[in-house]
């Protein structure tokens, strides 16, 4: 699971990226856009981190980070559509993607926690 998990982090951190190049050249667009790199991008750095932890504390603390970075993600996601500057259809994948890997991040801490 750790190495699909790394791939699909990474291929969802490359999507953004890919996003943020075809957004407009609004100030609106471009304030959102950077934003979303900056959190997009750190979703799978924090869970690589994760898979260096020193104990499970620092495991769950890592995947938290991670699942930070992605809520923050979703948040610029939302106004993005929000303020209609891409269209619905072609974000919506990636909005998708982000609400499986937080389910999954969640699934993955929780199952941590429980062993404690």
């Amino acid at each position: 699971m750790s190495e699909d998990l790394k791939n699909r982090t990474r291929q969802f951190a490359l999507r953004v990226i890919k996003l943020f190049s075809v957004l407009p050249n609004s100030i609106e667009s471009q304030i959102l856009g950077k934003q979303l790199v900056r959190s997009g991008t750190s979703v799978g750095a924090h869970y690589r981190e994760a898979q260096f932890a020193k104990s499970d504390a620092d495991f769950i603390s890592k995947i938290q980070g991670s699942l930070q970075e992605l809520e923050e993600t979703i948040y610029w996601l939302e106004l993005i559509e929000d303020l209609q500057v891409f269209p619905f259809e072609k974000l919506a994948p990636l909005q998708r993607e982000a609400e499986e890997l937080r389910a999954i991040l969640i699934t993955i801490a929780k199952k941590v926690k429980s062993r404690n």
